[in-house]
């Protein structure tokens, strides 16, 4: 293929790889002219696998499945990550656009994917929201040009308002170079740009936001502190804590804090061996380990009921990193001494393993109320001393304080490494960070830190490096600590700050679409689809061996099918190794370029977007806003596209908060949706949803009973109300549901009267008196038999006696229509959790749409904020919660 670039030029992950052409053709050009119009906006149009007669691609390839590439170590680095969008709460929920491991064919599309629950015709869906996003997109660009408008000091200006010009040589953009930093990581910010003295802003009242706090006075900074509980003594007193979102926001020079204290990190504790009548055991005979080896075949006997001790890969990787350890650490030994070679992996019996761990879990759970607080007092002392730092002189919380104990790796999703032995961490790999002059933490006794450092650019507390996929693991401050808050908030106004230029960005890589310029163009799509699908712009793999995960930059040849008109069928795994699968319907020039970026030679294993990498995207990006990378797209997208549904809700005088928390769900909803934010249906979801439907049924039989109950309180009611009133359904009307039903109701009190039996007794021995006998219990359980054979009775007869003191027709008509409110909220519950089963809500809530949207529902309707947010999530948006008023706007 004809190329501009010698072979110096060529990506360094791939050297023999085919490459595009350096300039369109002339015979490719022509066909850009056909490309008018299209779909209003992309979206998923998914249903179902893909096969020989649907998957074959406009090249007559058929669909590839997903190949392994060879990878290089990474270099040592010490990023800060507390600004990532990827970034965990604690531990973040199993979310993907993609299929888990094992779930076969992607799966059918479900009536939330293809009907408009509010819409009486058969539109599709994707039609429906197709529309809307164009409809929100055409606002966005209204927005964008009204807001430049107003702009009337340049000083005040985020960014250059005009795209970055590109720099000629030999009538080649530079932009048209080839890949050459497959390293860069495409959550990096780029080079820090001059920083930008920002005014400050008005009142949250009129629509601004609050800004981050100015640096805490030298004053008010804690003297050295001393002794080890520096950490959590001579802090301001919280009452008197910085609203940090009130204060006018500073320049970035780079410097996270100018004083920091703390007290290192905590240790797992050690090993603790197993009973000598606890053993492995190998080809029916009984072997002893050493310590080592036997705790790492603890690891496995422990999990030994899991899906995860179940998967041949997992199996695979443990066995050979145990028989690692077994040679290192004097192999195993029978009764006698002997020596017993351990070389199959079936031959070996983890069960007795498994049962004493499941004894002592078993165990755990019936441990006393005095036992359980006893054991948490003594945990909470232990955890003291880390639980806090010094932050410039605050008080803040330290979040993940706790070095991972030893343990088999997990992984997510198809991960190559899956049950490799996690080592244990020693004080010797750790790094501690801390400030000059603050006492550096004593390190467990008879060991040594790693190294000392004092990097006032870094927000990491500790750091070290974890051995399976040679990653870095930092010890951060929690996630509802004001550093983390201010991370949050600069996150939210950078995709804020978009809105001012998304329309001249989308108008310039719809031009570049046709560029003659293959990099430009390449470039273009890339945008296209990051910001139109909400894909992660993707890197070139570090580690060797590790899953090839990708994202849009980094997508393979066969990682993309075309299918005629203008459909692109993405198949790859995405971020921590989950399957992402969709298919999508794109602009008609979107398809060409892509059908042309796949062009012979290419074939499996070279890349779509030779021509670029996440470093050079990230630098044009840049050009139109300082700090503007592909990951800001998915913040922006998700919050913008939130703020234009919550402002079309309106509710009448009289809905619940349950009606106000539905349409909040379906914004959610929709966002998640028109973002690709998808997940894999839970393994219990068709359990939960048996049991809801159980108890609708439940309710809608207690709102029958108690029609009846009006019958005879007043038998005429059937002629006034009419006997359609009266009539039980037909789906309840069953004898064998009924039946059922009714011994549920009794083992139910019989369960409930057993648990006051017993809570009964415990008070007696509390206050020393004697407790009830056994006899007590069986005259009390005879009221759920009772009650059985009552509601029997009704069912034969058809006939229910009023219940309750006085029973009268209004009072019977009250409980009737509290039930009916129950039924309705139960119905939407049911409805909603049903329509959510494959889209993430929390991914979208949590981490792209600026919290500040909920907090403004919450305010305008008059909605408990803990109705939107969880106690965790309370604490860490308390910036949010505090800063604005059911006025301000995105």
């Amino acid at each position: 293929m004809a190329s501009d670039f010698s072979d110096d030029d060529m990506p360094l992950s791939r050297p023999n790889g085919r490459l595009s052409a350096a300039t369109v053709s002339k015979s490719d050009q022509a066909m850009d002219a056909s490309s008018k119009g299209g779909l209003p906006a992309p979206v998923s149009i998914r249903n179902g696998p893909v096969n020989e007669d649907n998957a074959m691609d406009v090249d007559g390839q058929h669909l590839n499945g997903l190949v392994k590439r060879k990878s290089r170590t990474s270099n040592v680095s010490y990023k800060d990550e507390s600004d990532s969008d990827d970034a965990p709460i604690a531990k973040r929920q199993r979310k993907s656009s993609g299929i888990a491991e094992g779930a076969g064919l992607p799966p059918k599309p479900t009536k939330a994917d293809l009907i408009d629950s509010d819409s009486d015709d058969d539109k599709p869906l994707t039609a429906k929201l197709a529309q809307k996003k164009k409809d929100i997109e055409v606002a966005a660009a209204r927005e964008a040009r009204a807001k430049r408008k107003s702009i009337k000091d340049e000083s005040d200006s985020d960014a250059p308002l005009a795209a970055p010009k590109k720099r000629q040589s030999n009538g080649v953009a530079k932009s048209n170079g080839v890949k050459k930093d497959p390293d860069s990581d495409s959550d990096a910010p780029l080079k820090k740009q001059p920083a930008k003295k920002v005014a400050k802003p008005a009142p949250a009242t009129k629509g601004k936001t609050a800004t981050p706090a100015k640096k805490t006075p030298a004053k008010n900074v804690v003297k050295k502190a001393a002794s080890s509980k520096a950490a959590s003594e001579d802090v301001e007193d919280e009452d008197e804590a910085e609203r940090w979102w009130d204060k006018p926001m500073i320049e970035d020079d780079g410097i996270k804090w100018q004083t920091l204290e703390h007290n290192g990190v905590m240790f797992p504790p050690a090993y603790e061996l197993l009973p000598k009548n606890v053993r492995l055991i190998y080809d029916g005979t009984p072997v002893m380990l050493q310590p080592e080896a036997e705790e790492v075949a603890s690891f496995y006997g422990a999990m030994l009921d899991s899906q995860h001790a179940s998967n041949p890969v997992f199996q695979k990787n443990f066995f050979e990193d145990f028989r690692g350890v077994l040679a290192e650490h004097g192999g195993a030994k029978d009764k006698q001494g002997n020596k017993v070679n351990i070389k199959d992996f079936d031959k070996c019996d983890f069960k007795p393993i498994f049962d004493y761990y499941k004894a002592k879990s078993e165990a755990k759970k019936t441990r006393t109320k005095e036992e359980k607080k006893a054991e948490k007092e003594k945990k909470d002392k232990e955890e003291e001393p880390f639980k806090f730092c010094v932050w410039n002189g605050r008080k803040e919380k330290v979040g993940n304080f706790r070095i991972e104990p030893p343990s088999l790796f997990r992984g997510r999703g198809e991960h190559p490494k899956t049950g490799r032995l996690k080592l244990r961490v020693e004080p010797e790999q750790v790094t501690i960070n801390i400030g000059k002059g603050a006492k550096v933490p004593e390190p467990p006794a008879g060991h040594k830190w790693k190294a000392v450092k004092h990097d006032q650019n870094a927000s990491w507390l500790a750091m070290w490096q974890e051995n399976i996929n040679g990653n870095y693991k930092y010890v951060m401050t929690g996630a509802d600590s004001s550093t983390k808050g201010q991370s949050d908030f600069k996150k939210f106004e950078k995709a804020r700050s978009l809105k001012k230029y998304i329309d001249r960005i989308r108008r310039d890589y719809n031009k570049d679409l046709k560029s003659s310029v293959m990099g430009d163009r390449q470039r273009a799509t890339a945008i296209y689809l990051i910001d139109k699908l909400a894909l992660r712009a993707g890197n070139e793999k570090d580690t060797e061996n590790e899953a090839e995960t990708v994202g849009c930059c980094s997508l393979k040849y066969q990682h993309i099918t075309l299918r005629e008109p203008q459909t692109v069928i993405f198949d790859f795994l995405g971020k921590d190794s989950i399957r992402y699968y969709d298919e999508v319907e794109v602009e008609k020039q979107v398809f060409k370029n892509i059908r042309l970026f796949k062009k012979p030679p290419k074939g499996e294993g070279d890349d779509i977007f030779d021509r670029l990498t996440t470093s050079s995207l990230n630098k044009h990006l840049n050009g139109y806003m300082p700090g503007l990378t592909a990951k800001v797209f998915r913040t922006y997208n998700a919050s913008w596209t939130m703020s234009r549904l919550l402002k079309e809700l309106k509710f009448p005088p009289n809905a619940t908060i349950a009606d106000k928390m539905v349409e909040y769900t379906k914004a959610n909803r929709e966002v998640a949706i028109l973002c690709n934010h998808k997940r894999t249906v839970g393994a219990n979801h068709a359990v939960a949803m048996e049991k809801m439907g159980d108890r609708i049924k439940g309710i809608k039989f207690q709102i029958w009973r108690h029609k009846l109950m009006l019958l005879n309180l007043d038998p005429k009611l059937k002629k006034k109300r009419g006997a359609d009133y009266f009539a039980l359904e037909e789906e309840l009307n069953n004898n064998e549901w009924v039946q059922e039903h009714i011994n549920f109701l009794v083992e139910d009190q019989r369960t409930k009267i057993t648990k006051k039996f017993e809570n009964d007794n415990k008070k007696r021995v509390e206050n020393k008196e004697k407790p009830f006998p056994e006899k007590e219990l069986k005259e009390r359980l005879k009221a759920a038999d009772d009650l059985g054979k009552e509601r029997r009775k009704e069912w034969k007869s058809k006939k229910v006696e009023a219940e309750g003191k006085g029973p009268t027709v209004a009072k019977i008509d009250a409980k009737i229509e509290k039930l009916e409110n129950s039924l309705n909220q139960a119905e939407r519950k049911m409805e909603t959790q049903e329509d959510n089963k494959e889209v993430a809500l929390g991914t979208s809530k949590i981490n792209y749409i600026d919290p500040r949207l909920s907090v403004v529902f919450c305010k305008k309707f008059d909605v408990p904020i803990n109705k939107v947010f969880s106690k965790t999530l309370e604490a860490k948006f308390e910036w949010a919660i505090k800063s604005v008023d059911e006025n301000w706007e995105f």
